[in-house]
Order: structure tokens, then sequence, then C-alpha cells
């Protein structure tokens, strides 16, 4: 049953003695700031990691055009490494199993027009399985499929700006496009999380764009993801085979480091996993020891709160108050300072971070923040520690006869 008076006698107490109240609020609140900006910053480094993936999927492999830089087989150094529909074939077949998607890309800047507008655009040519190497969403209609892919088929599927700029306000499905003197017909209309510059691309059948345009089976690059299900360290291996079996294929020397240009996301998954982890480590070191240091400094404080209050103490029970009530008292006392200097160490922290993040970006840390279930978590338990270092010497104090409190008072 919910005592006014004794709330009463607790918040009067806490008036009485705002020094000692003050004192023991600001351990626990700067524990709790120091905490949430801590945790804050090794969250905004984890939304820096993460934004590095926004644009193409987090498993992506890219084989580049590049330069050989050593002779091999009577071939010279200089020599150009390019890649067609034969290697694209290759890499898909013996690699099938690690594969999840590929696609074989090329493309330019097109002049195209529409019936209300015209304007300067890159044209990718790509295969359907691009949507999910790209991580593209479709907005209406669909993507590029199979029997565009294979019969050359003049479709195009544009990003939402580009339906914007040439097609003003009406939809842009089922119309039609001219690719330099070439109509082509929107089939679908994407966004990409990758930004405006995404949106403004178009893309259309690799098949289309060699048949029409270049007239060989020449690729700018092969994209493609590794099977999430192998793990890292396979990936790793994969990567690193796919660029001994393409030097083989493309006679280059074994030891020329510059002429297969292989991307391996997997590599860069796995320096982050590393750094990701030591930070979180240190971070938890960092967080725990200044959340003991608030431990011990509430117990301190209460154990010295509990000493100064004998006298107190000792006139409740000569006026015939229990220990349980002594114990009560001093307890409650305690939850209501920690948790109201935990709530305000809370929000200080939080209006820091809101206050320092912008200038955080130029050390890679975005948008830093801290969940309030750690925090939250955090502050509970320093009220049972302030709570279990305030029980035994309250108890203990509760127990001595009222004459002898008095004297030691």
């Amino acid at each position: 049953m919910f005592d006014l008076d004794l709330w009463r006698e607790i918040f009067q107490s806490i008036n009485k003695n705002r020094t000692r109240g003050l004192l023991s609020g600001f351990t626990v609140a700067f524990a709790i700031l120091l905490f949430t900006i801590l945790f804050g910053i090794a969250n905004g480094l984890e939304n820096t990691f993460d934004s590095f993936f926004v644009k193409t999927a987090d498993n992506i492999i890219k084989i580049d055009k590049a330069t050989t830089s050593k002779p091999y087989k009577g071939l010279q150094s200089g020599r150009q490494i390019f890649y067609d529909n034969t290697d694209y074939e290759f890499v898909k077949n013996e690699f099938k199993d690690q594969i999840e998607y590929i696609s074989g890309n090329l493309g330019r800047s097109y002049q195209v027009r529409s019936t209300y507008e015209k304007g300067s655009y890159n044209v990718t040519g790509v295969s359907p399985d691009y949507q999910f190497i790209e991580k593209i969403e479709i907005k209406e209609g669909r993507f590029l499929n199979l029997n565009d892919y294979n019969k050359n088929k003049k479709v195009i599927v544009i990003g939402r700006l580009v339906e914007e700029d040439l097609f003003l306000k009406t939809s842009a499905i089922g119309k039609y496009l001219n690719l330099e003197g070439i109509q082509f017909k929107v089939v679908g209309v994407f966004t990409d999380n990758g930004g405006d510059q995404q949106e403004r691309l178009m893309y259309i059948p690799t098949t289309t764009i060699q048949h029409l345009y270049i007239g060989d089976n020449t690729l700018r690059d092969i994209s493609l993801t590794y099977n999430r299900d192998i793990g890292i360290d396979k990936a790793l291996a994969f990567g690193a085979a796919l660029t001994k079996k393409l030097k083989i294929r493309k006679n280059v020397a074994p030891s020329d480091q510059r002429a297969i240009r292989v991307f391996n996301m997997a590599q860069q998954t796995k320096g982050i996993e590393v750094m990701t982890s030591g930070l979180g480590i240190l971070i938890i070191i960092i967080g725990l020891g200044t959340l003991i240091a608030g431990i011990v400094g509430i117990s301190n404080i209460m154990i010295f709160i509990v000493k100064e209050r004998t006298k107190e103490i000792g006139i409740r029970k000569a006026l015939g108050a229990s220990p349980k009530s002594i114990v009560s008292i001093i307890l409650l006392e305690s939850v209501i300072i920690t948790a109201i200097s935990g709530y305000v160490g809370l929000l200080a922290g939080v209006g820091v971070l809101k206050w320092i993040g912008p200038s955080l970006e130029k050390y890679f840390i975005t948008n830093p923040e801290v969940h309030s279930n750690i925090i939250i978590t955090a502050t509970i338990i320093l009220i049972a520690a302030g709570a279990l270092a305030g029980f035994f010497p309250a108890k203990r104090a509760s127990r001595i006869k009222p004459i002898i409190a008095l004297r030691n008072g």
C-alpha cells in the first residue's frame, strides 16, 4: 500500500541533505553519461561500416579489366586484359557452387529522348541477376528477365529520377525511349538506396547493347556475389581461386599482381569484422570500467551516508521506528537519487551525442546513438549496487541500541 508519509519523509530528507544527494547523484550521472557516449560512438562506427554496403550487396566480387605488368609466354607486359561473354560463361560454370548471382556488364553515356524531354544518361547492359547484386528495388513494373536477355529484347528499366526527368508527372511504364535512334520500351522503374546518382541510371540487357551498339561480345566487367553459406574464409579462398583460374585463362604470369583485378568484398568484411570486434571489446572494457567506478563511488557514498545518519537512526529507534522501516527509508532514498541521476546522465549523454554527432563524421562515426535498453540496464545495475551498498550498513545500524547510536552520533 502506498504510504504518503513515508515518501514525504524521504523527499524531506533528500531536500535537507542536498549536498549529500548531489554528491551521490553526480557519481551516478557521470558514470551513465560516459557509458552513453562510449556506446554511442561504438554504434556510430558500426553505422559507418553498414553504410558501405548500401549501394551494393555486401558479398560482391567484381572482375575488372586491367593491364599486365610482366611478360609471359612470349607476350609483352602492358597487354590489356579484357573480358567477354565466354569469360562470363566460364566463371559462371566453373564456380557455380560458390556463386549466388552473376552479371556481365557494359555501358556508356547515351543521348536519350522521350516524347517530353531529352538528356544524356548512363545506360548499362546487365543480366537479370544484377537486380540483386545492386540491391535494386522495383517501384513499378519489373526488372529485366531471362527472356529479355536471351532474345536481345529492346526493353529498358529506368531509375525513379529518370522517370521524373523524361516523363514529367506521368508514368513511364509501357512508354518508349529513344536511345540514339533505337526505340526501347520501358518495363520497369526502380529506386536505389545509393542516392540520386544511382536513380539516374538505366539498364538494358547486355546482349541487346552488344548486338545493337557494340557489334561484339565484349564486357566492361563481371560482377557476382558469392554464396553466403560458404562463410568469409571460404569466400576469400574462392576469390583467390577465381584469380588463379583467370590468370591461366588469360595467359598471365602467376606472379603478376596487376593483370587480373578481382575486388572481393569478403576482404573488407573480414577486416571490418576484426576491427569491430576489437573495438567492441575495448568499448565494453572501458564501459564496464566506468560502470564499476560508478558502483564503487555510489557504494562508498552510501556507507558514508549511513554512518553519518547514525544519530538520526538512534532517534528514530527511540521514537519507536522498526528496523525494517529505517532500512526501507535509506534504501528508497538511495534508489530515488540513483534513478533520477541515471536518467539525467542518460539525457546528458544523448544530448552530447546529438551535439557532437555531425562533427564526428570526419572520423568515420555516423549518426552516433545508443540503445535505451543498454543504458537502462546500466542504471538498474547502479541502483542495485547502491541499494546493496546501503543495505548492509543500514541493517547493521538499525540493530544498534538507541542510546549507543545517540552516543556515537
